[in-house]
């Protein structure tokens, strides 16, 4: 199957999986209301583990994140994924966070708060401070890449990184240690189409009461990933 068909499938299963179980917790008379941030990071890790598999059993590399794209770019010097992968990769998230709304409209109806509502979508800090905002989002994405690609076992003559179905549960589990030990701060969108996507539906769909899609914060969630995974793709190869 066509590569950017994978990586749109993967990431849209991804997304809507994650949104969803944000939607689960957050919105108002829904089962799983205020189950808290174990479930969140838990249903992340689910969406990761199905996102990737699912990408790599249609043929896919299951990058299902621009940063890990570019990051496996710097690595190979190949770039000729980045410009197939992201364009899938946003559609992917933007689709996702679209089922994701229509599995919980009605809770989005009934919950008032637009602050909960936009925290389906996308990522906000427990305590906004631009800097130090960034600085976690590229911590978090550092010990993604790096991990992913230790967890692949890409070596500096490969071709790619590849996320195959194998490393799927690993993977998912290096999300999971990423969201329960260095989530708090920032939500750890830890991938720009995570947040991007999904915050362009947030601005698009007809959402009762919604707030704006806080714009000001948009670019943390991506410009953090991609610094992140440039690092990590450098320390990488440096040490392989």
């Amino acid at each position: 199957m066509n590569l950017a068909i994978a990586e749109f499938t993967g990431t849209a299963l991804l997304i809507l999986l994650g949104n969803g179980v944000n939607a689960n917790v957050v919105l108002h008379q829904s089962k799983g209301n205020n189950s808290g941030w174990i479930v969140i990071a838990f249903g992340w890790g689910i969406a990761v583990f199905a996102g990737v598999y699912v990408c790599a059993s249609l043929g896919g590399d299951g990058h299902l994140n621009p940063a890990v794209t570019i990051a496996d770019a710097v690595k190979t010097g190949n770039w000729d994924k980045v410009f197939t992968y992201i364009p899938a990769q946003m559609l992917g998230a933007m689709t996702g966070a679209g089922l994701a709304w229509l599995a919980y409209r009605k809770h989005f109806d009934a919950t008032e708060n637009p602050d909960l509502q936009l925290a389906v979508f996308s990522n906000a800090p427990a305590i906004k401070s631009t800097f130090d905002n960034l600085i976690t989002e590229i911590i978090g994405t550092m010990v993604l890449v790096f991990g992913a690609f230790s967890i692949s076992g890409a070596k500096m003559n490969d071709v790619g990184i590849s996320l195959g179905a194998l490393n799927a549960l690993p993977v998912a589990l290096l999300v999971l240690g990423i969201g329960l030990s260095l989530g708090g701060p920032t939500g750890y969108a830890i991938n720009p189409a995570r947040d991007l996507g999904p915050r362009i539906m947030h601005f698009i769909l007809p959402i009762k009461n919604k707030r704006d899609s806080d714009w000001s914060y948009s670019w943390i969630p991506v410009v953090g990933p991609v610094i992140g995974a440039v690092i990590a793709a450098i320390i990488f190869k440096f040490m392989h």
